[in-house]
């Protein structure tokens, strides 16, 4: 499995046969040069949506065209999506467990954040956030997506028991890197950690120390865009 970071929260993920394109945001993305856009989303056979944000959403529906590959996420919305925008999407919602292919799996678990799109009336509601467990390879990958800590966790820590975290932690939306170390010591058995949401504006956390420090143990491991994380 390789999991490459494509800045904030988005992600390349190599697993099995399969390329999982997590959150992509590419235009518009500080951190992430147009020069590696190509690179970046090359032999996508899925993409998969934590929630409808700008800064997770914004190149979904142009990527599902140019690549014809599905959209999955939260139900809801990619109803929506395969109704009013003609797209081929996996629908499910949380608690539920879908097959993206030979050994791969995908549960959508809950998240604390919001889930809006803006339009010239105000937001407006698209779905709800939630993260999700990736099963493959031996592994169990959370996917945090935007988050809070919250009380979820413990039960889903104790059930899927991920060995990888995937964790928003750059504060001011989300975790910061010290909520991250305090949900990760006491919710799950991390091996390895991972955050994101991080280093993308001013008003984020700019590292990872706070995390490294409260994880003592755990492999914490400061993505750096482009470059592949094998585990």
């Amino acid at each position: 499995m390789k999991i490459i970071w494509l800045g904030h929260g988005s992600f390349r993920i190599e697993v099995s046969d399969l390329v999982l394109l997590v959150d992509p945001w590419l235009t518009g993305n500080p951190v992430l040069p147009e020069e590696h856009h190509d690179a970046a989303t090359a032999g996508a056979t899925h993409l998969i949506l934590t929630h409808a944000h700008f800064d997770h959403v914004a190149d979904m529906l142009p990527l599902a065209r140019k690549l014809g590959v599905p959209i999955v996420g939260q139900y809801d919305l990619m109803s929506f999506w395969n109704e009013h925008e003609h797209l081929d999407t996996v629908g499910f919602n949380k608690g539920g467990t879908v097959s993206l292919g030979e050994g791969v799996s995908l549960a959508m678990v809950p998240a604390s954040h919001s889930s809006t799109f803006g339009t010239p009336d105000g937001p407006k509601a698209a779905g709800s956030e939630v993260g999700f467990m990736l099963m493959a390879e031996g592994h169990t990958v959370y996917i945090s997506g935007d988050t809070a800590i919250m009380a979820d966790m413990d039960w889903m820590g104790d059930y899927y028991k991920p060995d990888i975290g995937i964790l928003s932690a750059g504060g001011h939306f989300t975790m910061d890197m010290k909520g991250a170390a305090y949900a990760a010591k006491r919710y799950f058995d991390f091996k390895t950690v991972i955050p994101c949401h991080y280093r993308t504006f001013p008003i984020l956390e700019q590292d990872a120390k706070a995390l490294a420090e409260g994880l003592p143990g755990v492999d914490v491991i400061e993505p750096q865009i482009m470059e592949a994380i094998e585990i």
